[in-house]
């Protein structure tokens, strides 16, 4: 059996666990913390980087920091997942999905600019596969039109836009450490203020929902106040202990990961000259961080039958996401920009994410690239 995912763990974990649990420190914002959130600000040059639950709450914290209220609109692409989304609608405002690029299935930035309005709040940028959109056209209208820019950076922790790493190029950035990540908590996530925003100090008065407590265990204030509107993002000391003994080897992590990402790319290069499928194109201006590894099939009746087949071979390959727009809720809560989105509607059917994990090595991908060349009648070197 090859399985889509299969969570690494470094053999660090359970020691800074045990050490958490010893100093009896369980709930956020300890020594475990510091530390991880201290690493993503050297690595990021983020301004300041806050642990999460999840993505999906760093998410909600930038909508909260935004000002996004009832009647906004948010631009963003309809291929992404749920949360991109929910973090908006919560707030009372509308997503308005734009079509993709049919090359890096990341926002067509072609389109933004005419899809604002007066009421146009925010722009959410989300780097599919941890490759990068086009953050100089995204920051240009962001700027002009006096808008939000929030990275949904859940896939990109490592990856790069001409240099500089993803989630600190926009306002706000959401990074995402669930188990099918590079670098994992199990459940969490990150949000990444930019070092020139004016976003840190209200951050983490959200975070400690709505109280200047940050401060006080500062010794910058007698006592922490309700003095603002938040919630409860912060992760336990576990989760946080365990994400440290990730970071300590995230490089190794994510060299692992481009070397199998770059794996399945030879082995599919044939099938791709002979017009059997479509490879993931990565800009020569953008690094990314061997996240997944997709195909695109002829068509939606070809992805099924590859479904079927590698299942059959005991390999777990899946399909990604449902578009947003033609989702009951995404009917219901938010809007096309022009109505149809072509590309998005036609990509989304034929793509088929590949088992993607630390522990592949080249027998497995071998039979993977076996198996999808049986399918669609071409042999596959290896």
């Amino acid at each position: 059996m090859i399985a889509f995912n299969k969570p690494h763990e470094t053999g660090d974990e359970l020691r800074y666990i045990t050490e958490a649990i010893a100093a009896a420190h369980l709930s956020g914002d300890g020594r475990f913390t510091r530390l991880a959130q201290e690493w993503l600000e050297r690595e990021t040059h983020a301004a300041r980087a806050l642990l999460t639950h999840s993505c999906t709450a760093a998410l909600e914290m930038a909508a909260l920091l935004g000002e996004v209220g009832p009647g906004d609109e948010v631009i963003m692409p309809s291929y992404t997942f749920v949360s991109t989304a929910n973090a908006f609608v919560l707030r009372g405002a509308v997503p308005v999905f734009v079509d993709i690029r049919p090359d890096t299935l990341n926002l067509d930035e072609k389109q933004v600019a005419d899809a604002v309005t007066r009421r146009t709040r925010a722009i959410a940028a989300v780097h599919y596969a941890g490759v990068a959109c086009e953050m100089d056209v995204l920051g240009s209208i962001a700027r002009r039109h006096d808008l939000l820019l929030v990275e949904d950076a859940a896939q990109a922790l490592g990856a790069t836009y001409r240099g500089k790493p993803l989630g600190t190029i926009g306002d706000l950035g959401a990074l995402s450490f669930h188990e099918t990540k590079n670098v994992i908590s199990g459940e969490g996530g990150a949000l990444l203020v930019r070092a020139d925003g004016p976003y840190a100090e209200r951050a983490e008065i959200l975070r400690e929902k709505g109280t200047n407590r940050t401060n006080f265990l500062r010794g910058r204030v007698d006592k922490y106040r309700w003095v603002d509107v938040g919630s409860s993002f912060l992760p336990s000391e576990i989760v946080a202990a365990f994400l440290w003994g990730q970071l300590q080897h995230a490089h190794e992590l994510l060299l692992r990961r481009l070397l199998i990402w770059e794996g399945y790319h030879e082995r599919f290069e044939a099938l791709e000259r002979a017009g059997v499928v479509q490879r993931p194109t990565i800009p020569d201006h953008v690094t990314h961080n061997g996240h997944l590894y997709y195909l695109l099939v002829p068509s939606a009746r070809e992805r099924q039958a590859v479904l079927e087949r590698l299942r059959a071979l005991g390999v777990h390959a899946l399909f990604h996401y449902v578009p947003l727009h033609s989702a009951p809720a995404g009917l219901r809560y938010g809007r096309t920009h022009r109505g149809e989105l072509p590309v998005t509607d036609d990509l989304s059917a034929r793509l088929i994410r590949l088992p993607m994990h630390y522990d592949l090595g080249a027998a497995e991908l071998d039979a993977v690239a076996a198996a999808v060349g049986e399918v669609l009648g071409k042999r596959v070197a290896v």
